[in-house]
């Protein structure tokens, strides 16, 4: 849970403003927003996530910086409320939202603040996906880079040998890597992995529209990659309860629950939800021989005053490649540099 997991790390004074009062949008602004929204995913060519904290919750699994939030209780000499462990939380309504975009041809690229895990358990293809922070159920292989997601929860932070060795056969026979396996969760110190940190700035580059959901993108670089969107002409969609860092920077600011805002956003295109069955590991998601078909998309209705017409787009067929739990991936991870929380001060001087 994230109560473990933030007692796990090192002792920190600054992890950024705890505790901002939340704002929500009345019902008919939240249903006007989320029409624009699922205008902007329709027409776009490059849509990537950034995902926080916030949309596990609905799954038991606490915040950080929210009224109640594991840090913000901290604060407060107060002990956080959780309902789950990590094991047996199940993918939020927004987790799924979110495969579905990707499985239409809309969804990219993801780009992940959370260490829960939920994004991979969910099925979501993670050669489309950063984890930034680490995962709790992944180790790697320090030797080789290889990665194993596990069922259970590994139970080392902060890079650290977790006690098991790679089991890797090199080519022609020769004898396994034999490397040791080390967490991949960060601790406040540690660097960013390379493979993943590229990706995630390559993708927040390319794309058009960059949607967060559930950060208050307080912490560095990881809540800067919206901005590089923006700078290269794209949009910036912010959804969140409490402000945020970025907000003046955003094209469009809903203030509401990331699973009610998706669920509007998943019927307005018309794309189901999919349903979750149990932890599933994909791999990757190729391009079939049966890309050459057009399919088009279902038409959103919107009204010419929210927003003008936007022309049909295509979209691919994917197939994912599914692992079972303990199978590896080899990629490589290799530091390139720190991150820190945002003071009140800079947070301030953002707004």
């Amino acid at each position: 849970m994230s109560v473990n997991y933030a007692a796990g790390l090192s002792p920190y004074a600054d992890k950024g403003v705890c505790g901002l009062p939340e704002t929500f949008d009345n019902p008919e602004e939240l249903k006007a927003k989320a029409e624009i929204l699922a205008q902007l995913i329709r027409e776009s060519q490059y849509l990537v996530v950034h995902s926080g904290a916030g949309i596990s919750t609905s799954s038991g699994i606490p915040d950080f910086r929210g009224p109640k939030g594991v840090w913000t209780l901290e604060q407060k000499g107060e002990s956080p409320h959780f309902d789950t462990t990590f094991e047996d939380a199940k993918p939020s309504l927004t987790h799924l939202a979110l495969l579905g975009l990707q499985r239409a041809g809309y969804l990219k690229y993801l780009i992940s603040q959370n260490v829960d895990g939920l994004h991979v358990r969910s099925g979501f293809p993670r050669d489309l996906l950063s984890e930034l922070h680490g995962n709790m159920f992944v180790e790697e292989c320090e030797k080789c880079g290889r990665l194993y997601v596990r069922e259970k929860v590994i139970g080392v932070m902060g890079l650290k040998p977790t006690g098991r060795y790679c089991e890797v056969v090199r080519s022609r026979g020769l004898r396994a890597c034999r490397g040791k396996l080390i967490s991949t969760i960060l601790d406040w110190e540690d660097a960013l992995p390379d493979r993943d940190l590229n990706k995630a700035d390559d993708a927040s580059r390319r794309a058009d529209l960059a949607l967060t959901l559930g950060t208050s993108m307080q912490i560095k670089p990881s809540g800067d990659l919206p901005l590089l969107t923006k700078r290269k002409g794209g949009k910036v969609v912010i959804v969140n309860l409490q402000p945020t860092k970025h907000d003046k920077h955003a094209f469009l600011r809903i203030n509401g629950y990331v699973d009610g805002v998706m669920k509007q956003v998943m019927e307005l295109l018309e794309l189901e939800i999919p349903k979750w069955d149990g932890p599933t590991i994909c791999e990757s998601s190729k391009f079939t021989s049966e890309d050459t078909a057009d399919i088009k998309p279902p038409h959103v209705a919107i009204s010419k005053e929210k927003l003008k017409k936007v022309p049909i787009k295509k979209e691919r067929k994917r197939e994912a490649t599914t692992l079972t739990h303990g199978d590896s991936v080899g990629e490589d991870s290799v530091p390139v540099k720190r991150e820190k929380a945002d003071s009140p001060a800079e947070l301030d001087e953002e707004k």
